[in-house]
């Protein structure tokens, strides 16, 4: 049985973005909001909340229970010394906790995940085999030649 260790992150995240276009929906915020303080700019992707939820829900199989002030610092990125003179070096800066928050509320309310008291969210079962679908479907597209000589 194919799972989420088993693909790439980065097709299986392309993959689960397009499943999860049909079942979630993007709030009309998204447009304007910053995905950190420490960015300039709104996303300039037109498929960004889905991408986001559907990373979202991988890092929660990954490394659940995870609450979202642990998924922010891992959504978070460096932020330029405050001093003029550039004298203080570079810091952390978290991401947005309003939009990890909304996206696993969203995902919660799919039942892909839950809340576990006091610990943060977990993956439900419909959320592992949904995830182990999408894992098996990527698994078969991608180009594997080292498997081919076995065949």
């Amino acid at each position: 049985m194919v799972s989420v260790y088993d693909v790439p992150a980065d097709a299986l995240i392309e993959d689960v973005a397009g499943r999860l276009a049909d079942r979630i929906e993007e709030p009309e915020w998204i447009e304007f909001a910053k995905t950190g303080h420490s960015r300039e700019l709104p996303p300039q992707q037109d498929d960004f909340w889905y991408v986001r939820s559907a990373s979202l829900l991988r890092k929660v199989a990954k490394n659940g229970p995870i609450g979202v002030d642990r998924l922010a610092t891992e959504y978070g990125g460096r932020k330029r010394g405050s001093n003029r003179y550039r004298v203080a070096g570079n810091s952390s800066a978290n991401g947005s906790k309003k939009i990890i928050r909304t996206a696993l509320q969203q995902l919660e309310d799919e039942g892909l995940v839950q809340t576990a008291k006091g610990q943060g969210r977990r993956i439900t079962p419909d959320g592992r085999s949904f995830l182990d679908n999408a894992a098996a479907d990527v698994l078969d597209d991608l180009d594997r030649p080292e498997l081919e000589r076995y065949a």
